[in-house]
């Protein structure tokens, strides 16, 4: 008879230690994720957005200029994001809310002649 009254005992022990060793493989697990690679916001506007905006946004192509913009940030940033219909498709899903600012940054330091740099 004691063998049965000691058992949930032991499964609630032998559930505890489970518990107790998994929670820290899983925060170790956490930590050792390699750091996100910073967004090489230049090269990815050349690529993706130069399509359109000719020069890095300093001349106006098949979009408008974007070099001395008199658009918000706020606007710049949600035409990115949410794209516009019939215009321009929306990014949401290839850059984070943070590499859309960095982008936004990147439009605002342009100038007509220097090579852009990145934010």
């Amino acid at each position: 008879m004691r063998t049965t009254e000691s058992f949930p005992q032991i499964r609630r022990l032998l559930i505890g230690a489970v518990l107790a060793l998994g929670l820290p493989c899983t925060a170790l697990a956490d930590e050792q994720k390699p750091p996100a690679k910073p967004l090489d916001v230049k090269k990815s506007f050349s690529t993706i957005c130069g399509y359109c905006h000719g020069d890095y946004g300093r001349k106006a192509s098949k979009a408008p200029q974007l070099m001395n913009s008199e658009r918000t940030d706020e606007y710049l940033f949600n035409i990115i994001k949410n794209g516009k219909p019939g215009g321009m498709a929306a990014f949401s899903s290839a850059f984070s809310d943070d590499q859309i600012h960095q982008i936004v940054k990147f439009i605002r330091k342009l100038k007509p002649d220097e090579e852009p740099q990145n934010p």
